[in-house]
């Protein structure tokens, strides 16, 4: 009868115990992405994707931790299990595809080119003849202009920051930068911006350049977690959260794409 008391308090106490959510390791650039990632002066990180995570991790009952990582090692940091998710604005790539597993995306923004409006810098490869152009290491735009631009380009200028580019354009110490035109739109908006540059719009698309999307990264064998995550987007965008996590950096702008 004692035994049978025992088994039943164990059984009720842990039914009233509350669920111990899964904590996982969020990685992201250690460098600042505004309008989707970026530190202030005590290292609290906010932004568009930094809200999309919290939403996420909410909906698969998880919680998650914010970790920078240097852009170039964040695969390896991934597959070393030194973080668990990438939620920072990689795109879904073929050649990335090869060493992690990607949800489905979770926005889609264009590929464009800001250039100095004394210049006559266009988005092709005969637009770029003679140009000095500016792109983020290891990004796809990086890909992208080593594939396209760079036999028409005078000079290719790498840089670890979309900042970095940014602050030499204006200047005048490159004619153009080849980015994200979503990342790149607070800049052409600036006081600073709207002096020296103007938005000369997309390049043309190459989906295994630049890829299908953003989406989140896990690890290949994550099978059960892709599950949750992909479950989560859809809801997330289905129940009208997306545009309300959207509004606020982007006004009526539906980042998703097509």
């Amino acid at each position: 009868m004692f035994k049978t008391f025992a088994l039943a308090t164990v059984a009720a106490a842990a039914i009233a115990m509350p669920a111990i959510a899964e904590t996982y390791k969020v990685g992201i650039s250690a460098e600042p992405y505004p309008p989707f990632y970026q530190p202030d002066s005590q290292g609290n990180w906010s932004g568009w994707e930094i809200d999309f995570i919290k939403e996420l991790c909410d909906r698969i009952d998880a919680e998650c931790v914010v970790t920078p990582v240097a852009w170039e090692g964040i695969i390896p940091a991934l597959n070393t299990g030194k973080i668990d998710m990438i939620i920072g604005s990689m795109g879904i790539t073929p050649e990335r595809a090869k060493q992690i597993a990607f949800s489905d995306k979770y926005y889609d923004t264009p590929t464009g080119v800001v250039a100095l409006k004394t210049s006559d810098v266009q988005p092709t490869p005969e637009g770029v003849k003679g140009a000095y152009l500016g792109t983020q290491s290891g990004s796809i735009q990086e890909n992208y202009v080593s594939q396209y631009f760079a036999d028409s380009a005078a000079d290719v200028r790498i840089y670890q920051t979309l900042d970095e580019e940014l602050q030499d354009l204006s200047a005048g110490r490159i004619d153009a930068v080849v980015g994200d035109a979503l990342a790149m739109q607070p800049f052409v908006d600036s006081d600073a911006g709207q002096a020296c540059c103007e938005y000369r719009g997309a390049v043309e698309n190459d989906p295994d350049v630049l890829g299908r999307g953003v989406g989140v990264g896990m690890r290949q064998d994550s099978t059960e977690l892709l599950a949750k995550v992909n479950a989560a987007i859809a809801d997330i965008r289905a129940d009208g959260t997306y545009q309300k996590l959207s509004t606020p950096y982007f006004g009526d702008v539906d980042i998703f794409g097509e």
